[in-house]
C-alpha cells in the first residue's frame, strides 16, 4: 500500500484506541502509541522513566493552568542536545517524540495515537489526520468496562482525562484539542460502531489518494 500515516486523537471511552488498533490490523500496518516513548528513549539516550515521569507531570501541574502556556512550548522541530540544561526538559522529550513520529511518516504506513502527531505531521501529505469522539452516555457505557467507578464519579473520572489530553495538546501545538479544523476527519464513533469508524477512515482515504492505495 501507498505510504499513507492515520493519527487518532480521541476521547476517553470513544474507542479511538480500538479503532487505530483495528485499522492497523486490517491493512497489515504497525500501529503506535506508547511504543513511542520507548522508540524516543532509545533514540535519545534519555531514560524511558523521565518520559514517562514528564507526561505524568504535565498532567499534574500545568493541566489546571494550560493558559499559562510558554509560546516556546509549542513544538517547531528544535532539539536540545546534550550538553544543554534543557536536554532532558518536558520540551525536549515531547520533540525526540516527534523526532520518531517524522521518521515514522518518512519511511513506513502506520497509525499513530495520541502525542500530538497530527500536529508534529501537519505539512505532510501522506496524513491522514482523525478526531474520534462520542456523546457522554456513549463514553460511560465504554468507559465502564474498564473502569470500576460508576455515574457522576465515571463522568467526572472521563471529564478529567479529556482535560489532560487537551492541556497536552494545547501545551505543545498552540491549538485547541477539539477544534475540527484540526482534523481531516471527526467522526462519532456512536453512531457507526467501531468497524464502520474504521471503514469511514478507508472510504476517505481511497476518496483522497485513489482506489489503489491499499493495494
Amino acid at each position: 500500500m501507498k505510504k499513507i500515516v492515520f493519527t487518532i486523537e480521541r476521547q476517553y471511552g470513544s474507542g479511538g484506541r480500538t479503532v487505530g488498533k483495528m485499522l492497523a490490523e486490517n491493512l497489515g500496518i504497525h500501529y503506535y502509541n506508547k511504543e513511542l516513548v520507548k522508540l524516543a528513549a532509545e533514540e535519545s539516550g534519555i531514560s524511558e522513566e523521565l518520559f514517562v515521569q514528564a507526561d505524568e507531570s504535565l498532567r499534574s501541574d500545568r493541566a489546571r493552568f494550560s493558559f499559562l502556556r510558554n509560546p516556546k512550548t509549542v513544538y517547531d522541530g528544535q532539539l536540545f542536545t546534550p550538553d544543554s540544561g534543557d536536554f532532558t526538559s518536558s520540551e525536549n522529550l515531547f520533540n525526540y517524540q516527534a523526532k520518531i513520529i517524522r521518521h515514522l511518516a518518512e519511511t513506513e504506513p502506520c497509525v499513530i495515537v495520541g502525542r500530538c502527531a497530527d500536529f508534529v505531521l501537519k505539512d505532510y501529505d501522506n496524513v491522514v489526520s482523525c478526531f474520534i469522539h462520542a456523546p457522554m452516555p456513549f463514553l460511560l457505557e465504554q468507559a465502564a468496562e474498564k473502569q470500576p467507578m460508576r455515574g457522576e464519579e465515571l463522568q467526572r473520572f472521563i471529564e478529567k482525562t479529556d482535560r489532560h489530553k487537551a492541556a497536552y495538546y494545547e501545551y505543545y501545538t498552540g491549538q485547541t484539542w477539539n477544534d475540527a479544523n484540526n482534523y481531516d476527519l471527526c467522526l462519532d464513533s456512536s453512531r457507526l460502531g467501531f468497524e464502520k469508524t474504521m471503514e469511514a477512515i478507508k472510504a476517505y482515504t481511497r476518496v483522497r489518494f485513489g482506489e489503489d492505495v491499499f493495494d
